[in-house]
């Protein structure tokens, strides 16, 4: 099916280049941020890549949009656009098709389904995995929870910015399942952290180490993009370490309700409090390593 007008709320490190790829395969675009002038300055810099158009509230993109992406913080961040005032809800037409690609509550994002659904709008939760490169590069992997028609109808919107499209069922799973994305990445990064202080305290070069065991099975994403970063003293954010203590946060929140255990994420969220306590919480995930070098009696 043909999408006519697409709108964008978010422009952040995620929202910027998803909208930039959704200009570039041929959309038309609205957007608007909640912090003033932001969506101004995108729509000035990106207008060569196609019909892109600021806005001032969510109201106004929800108002000539087909299909409204939301890429913001936080659970509270996308009640507010969608309930707020000048909110989504407040101007949406029936059958449009509501998608949010933060990362929130299930519980939540359930909430905001029923609301929509009385609405006569389609709500889809599509969270993703891949960072900013994946962002940038369109070859996101996106977890869709929601009602599987108005995926069909959404998917040319969700191909233009991710390789990896999956349908979980109802609207909630989506963001389950990209909290165990976030339980993993967590967990895979303590590894990360604990091979290369232990490598460092027994002498080793890292950089002979890293190429060594990206080869190998104990290869991973967090070994491979983030164990570089490590060695390299690189510790600017891709993805902020208050940012993924905000994920665990829902993870152990809807484990909490579950009656699920999940001690190593516990233990990465404490961990990560240490990062957060020295004032940190803005670097990239991969500044842990710091804590276990401390730790480990290696502080750089």
């Amino acid at each position: 099916m043909q999408v006519g007008q697409v709108g964008l709320i978010g422009l952040g490190i995620m929202g910027a280049p998803m909208a930039r790829n959704l200009l570039r395969a041929g959309f038309n675009l609205s957007v608007a941020t909640r912090t003033p002038g932001k969506a101004e300055k995108f729509a000035t810099e990106n207008s060569s890549l196609g019909n892109v158009n600021a806005v001032g509230t969510p109201a106004a993109v929800a108002s000539t949009s087909e299909i409204i992406i939301t890429m913001v913080t936080d659970s509270p961040d996308v009640v507010a656009v969608a309930r707020g005032e000048n909110g989504i809800f407040s101007a949406v037409k029936p059958g449009t098709i509501i998608i949010d690609m933060s990362t929130i509550s299930p519980q939540v994002t359930r909430e905001l389904d029923e609301e929509a659904r009385a609405k006569g709008l389609f709500w889809l939760d599509a969270p993703v995995s891949g960072g900013e490169k994946g962002a940038i590069e369109g070859t996101l992997t996106i977890m869709v929870g929601g009602d599987a028609a108005a995926l069909e109808r959404a998917r040319p919107v969700l191909a233009a910015m991710g390789k990896r499209i999956t349908h979980f069922g109802p609207a909630g799973n989506g963001q389950s399942a990209k909290l165990c994305n976030q339980i993993m990445t967590a967990i895979n990064l303590l590894s990360v952290c604990e091979a290369l202080t232990f490598g460092a305290k027994a002498g080793l070069d890292l950089a002979t180490l890293h190429q060594a065991l990206t080869g190998g099975a104990a290869n991973s994403w967090a070994l491979e993009v983030l164990g570089k970063k490590m060695i390299d003293r690189d510790f600017k954010p891709a993805f902020m370490t208050r940012l993924q203590q905000k994920d665990l946060r829902l993870v152990l929140d809807a484990a909490n309700v579950n009656h699920t255990p999940l001690p190593t994420a516990a233990l990465a969220h404490q961990l990560f409090a240490v990062v957060e306590a020295e004032g940190r919480g803005d670097d990239g995930t991969q500044s842990l390593l710091r804590v276990f070098e401390r730790m480990a009696g290696l502080e750089k």
